[in-house]
Parts: structure tokens; sequence; C-alpha cells
């Protein structure tokens, strides 16, 4: 029985056969690298360069390069950090929540999502590393016996469990990413030309065979990987919002910051989804796979958690409003007015204004207006961090104490540096590896179209109708 139904869209347009498969994921890299992927690669290249650069400066010279000052102690650093660790909310939520769920569209997106996941959580451990100041005893937060005797690190401290939470975010996802992969590595061994990339992709299928044991061991570690990683999706960004809804600081202390943060993050991360596949699809000619159905699911997904987050924003507010605290109460009217009212309504208006569109199908359905949507999105968020961290701290509870933060040119260098590694990573793993799983994807082929269905049942009637006059 085809897993098609006549009132469910296809998910493979085209009429595709298992071979036609294979040979359209395979092609990428099967042939020599496109005059637009070297383009690509050589842009991210030099943006990486420039992030090396600005990141060795600063370990060098010290935090002193950054804007920030004895008020304002955590900034571009911390907004980046936490940016990142958002973005790869959505690689998660689709390869594991929505396999639980059986939802089938998630099988075009899915290894894209994956990757882009480990690209981020790298680039947002480089944040942590760079913003301690010492980064040569980023060590210290691990819970290791040490040369100090019995000195154990603090684990009252959230800071502590964000290296709990992103190591265990980390290595997970980059075993479920990996195990996806086997069986297409070992179709692209298969289909090797040349000893050396028939060589590099059998150490790296693990003796794939495809035998009935092998997928039987396949499916269930995807599975079991799906449920570990579940509650990774809730926890990670929860324990992350933790840094700031334990602490005193007027705009931090909040409760509503672990389910607020979790829904900022899936929104921002189905943003870069969105940003990866619009123009991937078009380039590596996967129209007929990640088709306008998948972008529709994806904008709704983003529309949902946007307007979660805009829920959340105004809660914010009438919790300030009707606690009666002044200091509460001063620190959100100081950001909708103060001196960053601009990054306040650029976090409004990208974040819950913004994907409102995505109720109007057309504004589902057309690329290249997704594609502007998710990069203001992911904007929005950005900032939304920023307001977060900046305007909570410039003006607290002392006006004695109150300034300004400015960032530093080291500080944008290391922002658009972080770009630079996230798809200079990117960009090698769409040389090297298929985008889309191959496996998956032949599962879910129709084996039947909607007209061979209604033939079928139009001969099944005429041969009815024959036998009751005869």
């Amino acid at each position: 029985m085809s897993y098609e139904s006549p009132i469910r869209e296809k998910l493979i347009l085209g009429g595709k056969t298992y071979s036609d498969v294979s040979s359209d994921i395979c092609r990428p890299l099967e042939n020599k690298a496109s005059t637009g992927w070297w383009i690509g690669f050589t842009l991210s290249a030099i943006v990486l360069a420039i992030w090396i650069y600005a990141t060795t400066y600063t370990m060098l010279v010290g935090i002193g390069a950054w804007g920030l000052n004895k008020t304002v102690g955590w900034a571009f650093d911390i907004t980046n950090f936490v940016f990142w660790v958002g973005i790869g909310h959505a690689g998660t939520l689709i390869s594991a929540v929505l396999l639980l769920f059986r939802q089938k569209w998630r099988m075009s997106i899915n290894r894209s999502a994956e990757a882009m996941t480990i690209f981020a959580v790298i680039c947002a451990a480089s944040f942590i590393l760079s913003h301690m100041g010492r980064p040569w005893v980023a060590y210290w937060p691990i819970p290791l016996p040490n040369a100090f005797g019995s000195l154990w690190v603090n684990f009252n401290s959230p800071l502590v469990w964000d290296v709990f939470a992103i190591s265990t975010y980390f290595s997970v996802s980059l075993v479920f990413w990996y195990v996806g992969l086997i069986p297409d590595i070992a179709t692209i061994r298969d289909r090797a030309t040349t000893k050396i990339r028939k060589f590099s992709y059998n150490f790296f299928s693990m003796g794939w065979n495809g035998s009935t044991r092998t997928w039987h061991r396949y499916e269930m570690i995807s599975l079991i990987l799906a449920g570990i990683s579940t509650p990774l999706v809730l926890s990670v960004h929860s324990i992350v919002s933790m840094d700031f809804a334990t602490s005193l600081v007027p705009g931090w202390h909040t409760t509503i910051f672990p389910p607020y943060f979790v829904a900022g993050a899936i929104f921002s991360g189905f943003g870069m989804v969105l940003t990866l596949l619009v123009v991937g699809r078009v380039v590596l000619k996967q129209e007929e796979y990640i088709t306008t159905g998948h972008l529709d699911a994806m904008c709704r997904v983003v529309m949902l958690t946007g307007t979660m987050v805009g829920l959340a924003y105004i809660t914010e507010f009438f919790v300030a409003a009707y606690s009666g605290v002044e200091y509460e109460q001063y620190a959100f009217i100081n950001r909708a007015t103060g001196p960053y009212w601009w990054a306040y309504w650029t976090m409004m208006s990208c974040n819950l204004i913004a994907p409102q569109v995505f109720w109007f199908k057309w504004a589902r359905s057309t690329p290249w207006f997704i594609f502007m949507l998710s990069i203001i999105v992911n904007i929005g968020m950005w900032f939304e961090r920023f307001v977060i961290i900046v305007t909570s701290l410039h003006r607290d509870f002392l006006p004695s104490s109150w300034t300004m933060y400015t960032p530093t040119i080291t500080e944008f260098a290391i922002l658009i540096g972080s770009f630079g590694l996230f798809f200079t990573l990117y960009f090698l793993f769409v040389r090297y590896l298929p985008t889309i799983n191959m496996a998956e994807i032949k599962s879910i082929i129709p084996t039947h179209s909607h007209e061979d269905h209604s033939h079928a049942h139009a001969t099944e009637g005429v041969k009815k109708g024959d036998a009751i006059h005869g």
C-alpha cells in the first residue's frame, strides 16, 4: 500500500524511481564543484579568516578589546552565544521530535537541519571560550578531579549547567547526524569511481552491508537517539535562559524565560533552515524533493513560534506592570523608549509583526519572499538577545552606575566572522556529503499515482456493473 493518499499532496514530485533519487542527490558530490560553490566557499573562507584574526586578537590582548564596562559586563559575546545555540534548535526538533511523531515531510529537510545544528553549536562554543577572558582555563567548569585538592565546580551555578547542556546537546546531535548518514555514505561508496573516494567512504560507512539485521539496528538506534534528543530541545535553551532568570537584574529574573527562550530558539532555527534550503533547493536542483509543501510546513512553524514569542514580549510588560516593582517597570519602559529603543522596535517588528504575513498562502509558497522573511526573522532574534542583555544591564538599580555600551570593531568582526565559520563548514558539508537522506526519501516515493487509483476504481465499477446486468 502506498504512503500517498488522494487527499495528501505528494512529498516527492516528478515520478522519481529509487535510481533517480540516488543519482539526483549524489550528483553534486560526484561532479566537479560548480563555480557558484567555489564563489560561496571562497567568500565564507575570507570571512572565516576575519573571525580567526579577531578572536586571536581578543585572546592575546584581552577582553579590553571589546566595548564592555563595569555595568555592561555581557554584551555581544553572550548575545552571539545565545543566538547560535538557538539556531541549532531546529535541527534536533526536525530530526527527533518530528521523527517520533511520524511526520514524513521532515525527511527532505532533516539532514541539512542536523548539519546546521552541529555547525551552529560549534559557533556558540567559540563564544563561550572567548568571553571567559582566560580560555586556557576553560576546563575549570568541567567537574573533573583537579590539582587544587577538593575544589569542585559550583553545581548551583547555571554557567556550569551551560557546559553540561551544550556538551550533551552537541555530542547527541553529532551521533544522531552521523548515524543517519551511514546508509547514504555506503551508497556513495558503492558508486565511487576512484580508489581514494571508495576508501574514504568505505571507512566512514562502518561496514554497512544493507542486510535486514543492519537496517533493524539502524532504525532502533535512530528511535533511541530521537528519544534522548527530544528532551534536549526543551532542556538546552531552558538552561541557557536560567543564566538570566536566576539573577536579580530587572528584566531578567522572570519565570517565563525557559519556555520563551525555547519558542524563540525554534523560531530562529527554522528561520535559518529556510534561509539555507530556499537557496539550496535551487542551486542543487532539488525542487522536486524540497517542494513548496515543505516550505509551507516550515513557514507555519515560524508563524506559530513567532506568535508565541510575541505573546511572551507582551506578557513581560504585563507582569512588570502588575508586580508593582518600580525597578522592573522602569526596565521595560526603558527598553521601549530609552536610548536603545531602536533595537527593541527592530526586535518587535521582525519577530512579532513580520511572521504574521505567513497567514497568507501566497507568502508561504513564494520562495524568494520566504527567503527574505527568514533573513528578517534571524535579524530580529539576534536583536532580541541584544535587547534582553544590554538594555537590562546598562540601567539597573543605581542611576550612578548607568552607562552606555558601544561595540568595538573587534566585536563586529567576531560576529560577522562567526557566519564565515558557519558557512565554511556548511559548504564543505554540501560538497562531500548528501544534503538529503536518500534512504528515508526512498521509503516515501509514491508507488501508485492518484490517476492509477481512480482508473482502478473505475475499472472495478465497470466489472461490477457488467456482472450485475449480466
